[in-house]
Order: C-alpha cells, then sequence, then structure tokens
C-alpha cells in the first residue's frame, strides 16, 4: 500500500531510512539549511521556501498558489510503489498540510473529511496549514471541502515537534 510520511525537520533522515521512500518534500522557511538524504535523488526532492503563516507578514513569505502547483506536479510524478516523505521544520503545519492535499490530489475520489480524520489520529498535534489548504482547495475545485474538513477538525495539541506518522494513499481494502 502506498504511504505517506510525515515528519519533521529533525527526523527527515531516519523516517526516510525506515521508509525507503523515494520522493521527498521539504516546505519550510527560505536559508533553513536542510540535508538531503543520500537515498533520495536531486530530482526527487521538492523544496518549498515559505512561512508558516496564514495572513501576509511584512518580510515573511505566505505559502502561495505557485507553491501548490509546484506541489501539486511534484507528487503527480511519484510513483507510488515506494512511499514518499514529506516534512517541514516541526512536522505539524505545512508538513500535515501538503500530505492532505497530496491524498486530495492523486485520490479525487476520496472523501475530504475522511482523510482530515486520518490526519488527526495519525497526530494529535497536526494542525494543517490553512492558508496552503484553502489555495489547494480552490485550485482542484473542491468547492471549500478540504477547508470544512481542516477547520472540522481543529487546531491539534501544542508541541513543538510532532509525531511521525504516515497516511495511506488509498482506503484499506
Amino acid at each position: 500500500m502506498s504511504r505517506i510520511h510525515v515528519c519533521s525537520l529533525s527526523r527527515i533522515g531516519a523516517t526516510v531510512a525506515q521508509t525507503g521512500a523515494s520522493h521527498l518534500v521539504t516546505l519550510i522557511n527560505a536559508g533553513t539549511p536542510v540535508e538531503r538524504p543520500v537515498a533520495i535523488p536531486e530530482n526527487r526532492h521538492l523544496f518549498l521556501a515559505f512561512n508558516d503563516i496564514l495572513e501576509p507578514m511584512e518580510g515573511m513569505t505566505p505559502p502561495a498558489e505557485e507553491h501548490v502547483t509546484a506541489l501539486l506536479d511534484f507528487v503527480e510524478g511519484w510513483k507510488p510503489e515506494k512511499p514518499i516523505v514529506i516534512h517541514c521544520f516541526a512536522g505539524i503545519s505545512r508538513s500535515t498540510a501538503a500530505a492532505f492535499i497530496t491524498v486530495c490530489a492523486l485520490r479525487p475520489e476520496r472523501d475530504e473529511a475522511e482523510i482530515a480524520a486520518l490526519i488527526r489520529a495519525g497526530s494529535p498535534s497536526a494542525t494543517p496549514n490553512l492558508r496552503l489548504v484553502r489555495l489547494a482547495d480552490e485550485v482542484l475545485g473542491r468547492r471549500g471541502r478540504m477547508v470544512s474538513a481542516v477547520e472540522a477538525i481543529g487546531r491539534g495539541r501544542d508541541a513543538f515537534e510532532g509525531h511521525p506518522f504516515s497516511l495511506d494513499l488509498d482506503l484499506a481494502r
């Protein structure tokens, strides 16, 4: 079964090694050093630089449609025979939003609320970045269902770093 693994910056090496992932998505502030695991070729690593904010702020880069489009293009090229790892700094907001977006994009028949509930079950601290989700909802034509699903699970528990978790791309049969 195809899996999407979500973790923090500090756990990418271990997560890639443990899962045998073939692809890596980094969603982090510009200038943050990220060491790509040697098991991930450069062309299978997407680096998206933006801040984890919901509204534009002076001196910061908010999530934008170009980030969503780059993520969608990248995950379309992922062959799900092997896992993908998606991480941000803490593994709580940008990465959980990107995992949610990935499942919604690659499996349009899946219910947004069910996917969001699985994220919450996998990570009590998950708080998907609502700006990123809202942009993806528009791009994917989900008519607000992605936003509603993330709003329904609410803010996760406070944490400095999220516990790594995984999402199945497909429903268990």
